[in-house]
């Protein structure tokens, strides 16, 4: 039951957003990630920090009280992601530093306002609300850490705020390569596909599955129990997963309007290097068997002589590299923080 409308298929017999039908709640999200968080032995604080509008964003602090002469590392996680999936990360990381693990705006715990549809506003109003927030907690400088999405955002607040970074640590990011002059390329039945479901936002179908949603996600993202092995045996992670995904679908939004057919970057950062101060040191992490194109990353320490690029590849580890190889990925963020301090 379809139409064509502005050569778009519009299907109007589904709705995006579908609260009865699925099993979930705030407190359910919550009760997951506190879950996720059990085994850390840290002792870390919680809370809500208020940004503009009357949103907040959900914020992790570790080692509060400690090497307060250090920048202090933040760290934005990446589509359809939260905090708790830093678990294995947090406390190795904090040992010399402070450590903030946020909520992006539209995801996790934190509010989920209505994004404008306009991708140059959607990107400006989560850069606005990382400046808001490092207001809030009183944070002067920060080394910003950001994987996937949370990497686009990291590199965006960079280019506008670039005298609040001390180091930009870009971790498998999303939307940096220009994709449109590949579009003619793409198949005939891929750019159909892609028409059908273009009124649809990325993880719409794991919401209008309903009760079946958490035994779809333990079944294709089975893999997420493996790279979590060492801290839990059962659905604790594929739980929280499916608590973030299956909530109001704000952030979500705002990355599908953010991006072009076949999940490129409308507006993508490659073209935007050079607004980058050359003073802002950039870290770039791969995991060596991801589908990511490395040589991006090469494309920018080409665009950028004169400053600091540096390229790390982790070994064995795919697109969710500070899961799949916590120890080794720990390790190198930390030398890269080292060397700011």
């Amino acid at each position: 039951m379809w139409s064509y409308v502005d050569n778009t298929i519009r299907w109007w017999w589904i709705p995006d957003w579908v609260p009865s039908w699925c099993p979930t709640s705030k407190s359910q999200l919550k009760a997951a990630e506190d879950k996720m968080l059990r085994c850390i032995s840290s002792a870390f604080t919680k809370q809500f920090i208020p940004i503009a509008n009357g949103n907040m964003l959900w914020t992790l602090t570790f080692n509060a009280d400690g090497m307060k002469a250090r920048t202090p590392l933040v760290l934005l996680h990446g589509f359809g992601g939260g905090v708790g999936l830093w678990a294995q990360n947090l406390e190795a990381l904090s040992q010399r530093r402070m450590v903030f693990a946020l909520d992006l705006l539209g995801f996790g715990q934190s509010t989920r306002p209505q994004f404008s549809t306009d991708a140059q506003s959607a990107e400006d109003q989560f850069v606005e609300s990382i400046e808001q927030w490092r207001t809030g907690v009183g944070v002067e400088s920060m080394i910003l850490l950001g994987h996937n999405l949370g990497g686009y955002v990291a590199l965006s607040y960079s280019i506008k705020y670039p005298g609040r970074v001390k180091h930009v640590i870009l971790v498998e990011p999303w939307g940096l390569p220009e994709g449109q002059e590949t579009i003619d390329t793409i198949p005939v039945w891929l750019k159909a596909i892609s028409a059908m479901f273009s009124p649809f936002n990325p993880l719409a179908g794991l919401r209008l599955v309903g009760p079946l949603g958490p035994t779809l996600v333990q079944t294709l993202r089975s893999d997420f129990k493996r790279k979590f092995s060492s801290m839990f045996t059962d659905n604790t992670v594929s739980e929280y997963i499916y608590h973030l995904n299956v909530q109001f679908p704000s952030g979500e939004t705002a990355f599908k309007n953010m991006s072009a057919p076949c999940g490129w970057a409308k507006r993508p950062m490659l073209p935007r290097m050079d607004q980058l101060r050359p003073e802002v040191p950039i870290t770039i992490i791969y995991g060596s068997r991801s589908s990511i194109d490395g040589s991006v990353g090469s494309s920018i320490k080409d665009m950028r002589p004169q400053s600091h690029v540096e390229i790390i590849i982790i070994r064995g580890a795919g697109h969710y590299v500070y899961a799949d190889q916590p120890d080794d990925f720990n390790h190198k963020v930390l030398q890269v923080c080292d060397k700011v301090d």
